[in-house]
């Protein structure tokens, strides 16, 4: 659920953190970039500037569009529906292919039925880029391609069962994660503190790991197999679609260790800024594969001590998210001690501060 500083530090009391559970509210906004139960992006109902709408330069019959407030690119087919969107100052990118679903029987009634497939772009997206040497050939390719994208490499951990898989060196690099050892202290399952946090990608991967700045680390071998919350997004977005990675809390290259750090420091664009105690309301400017931020410690409630990845709309019309949390042992989108939903007043909604667009 929580990450931990460099070097494995001291963390705060997680018999501290919130336990009362609310029940379920009203659904929440749509439009902007939220992608609704069928997966379709609009950005046509958001109240964002266009530039140059209808001014676009276009390669056959795609029409690139600018939109802002985030500035992004929006390639449009010839019907006018959505084909991709690229955000200015960052590699995610969510374009429209097969729609797939993705659910959790055993923590949850709720599915994610999506058309939005979020890849990583070889380079940061700026404006233009389109007219790139690279850009065709990657879009052509990429837009067609059911190859598993970030979604469908994340869910290669998911708690609730995935198949193993192994490398030419014999590194299990994917298959069911689990958050972390169990907490001798604790005997509530449900509980927050359970299952022990500070498990990094290197940890479940069972490797040391050399970092770009030479620093090297070891696995724990209590913790083969693990990761908490945030080293579940090292582990999809660094180890497996290539983000670089960092091992400190401080601004670097890449994604750094902890959930308050990536916030506030990693790569990509800040799409909702963190500002303070107040819940985070704007979700229609989210899209598929942002990450989601909370403070969900009782006595910080200021602190981002968790992480997610935003899916999208369920079957319900509630924004949901997929995040390695204690309860379920491992990334999960269920609702074990506390609903997986951006939107309402459940326990991670009114935690909710912050995203960002890797």
């Amino acid at each position: 659920m929580h990450s931990h500083s460099a070097g494995r530090g001291s963390r705060p009391n997680r018999r501290a953190l919130l336990g009362t559970i609310a029940g379920v509210a009203a659904a929440g906004v749509t439009g902007g970039f939220a992608w609704n139960r069928l997966g379709h992006g609009s950005s046509s109902d958001d109240g964002t500037a266009a530039d140059g709408t209808g001014t676009g330069s276009s390669a056959g019959k795609r029409t690139f569009e600018r939109l802002s407030a985030p500035d992004r690119t929006v390639v449009r087919a010839a019907d006018g529906g959505t084909l991709a969107t690229f955000t200015d100052g960052a590699r995610t990118a969510v374009l429209t292919g097969r729609t797939r679903s993705f659910s959790e029987p055993r923590t949850t009634e709720s599915k994610v039925t999506t058309d939005a497939w979020v890849r990583v772009l070889p380079h940061t997206w700026q404006r233009g880029m389109e007219k790139s040497a690279w850009f065709e050939g990657w879009f052509d390719k990429t837009l067609g391609d059911t190859s598993p994208d970030v979604f469908a490499v994340a869910f290669q951990y998911s708690s609730a069962g995935a198949p193993d898989k192994h490398n030419a060196k014999g590194v299990r690099y994917a298959g069911t994660a689990h958050f972390g050892p169990r907490n001798a202290e604790v005997n509530n399952p449900l509980d927050f503190a359970f299952h022990d946090e500070q498990s990094d990608f290197y940890d479940y991967l069972g490797v040391p790991w050399t970092f770009p700045d030479g620093s090297r680390v070891q696995p724990e071998q209590a913790r083969y197999g693990d990761v908490d919350c945030s080293g579940f997004q090292r582990l999809v977005w660094g180890y497996r679609m290539g983000i670089p990675l960092h091992n400190t809390n401080t601004k670097g290259t890449g994604l750094p260790r902890r959930a308050f750090a990536i916030a506030a420091y990693g790569p990509g664009r800040l799409v909702i800024p963190h500002t303070g105690t107040k819940q985070a309301t704007d979700l229609g400017i989210l899209q598929p594969g942002d990450l989601v931020f909370f403070a969900i410690i009782k006595d910080r409630p200021d602190f981002i001590d968790h992480c997610g990845m935003y899916m999208g709309l369920d079957d319900q019309g509630r924004h949901r998210f997929y995040s390695s949390r204690s309860a379920a042992n491992g990334p999960t989108l269920g609702d074990l001690s506390g609903r997986s939903l951006l939107d309402g007043t459940d326990f991670y909604a009114r935690g909710f501060r912050s995203a960002r667009r890797l």
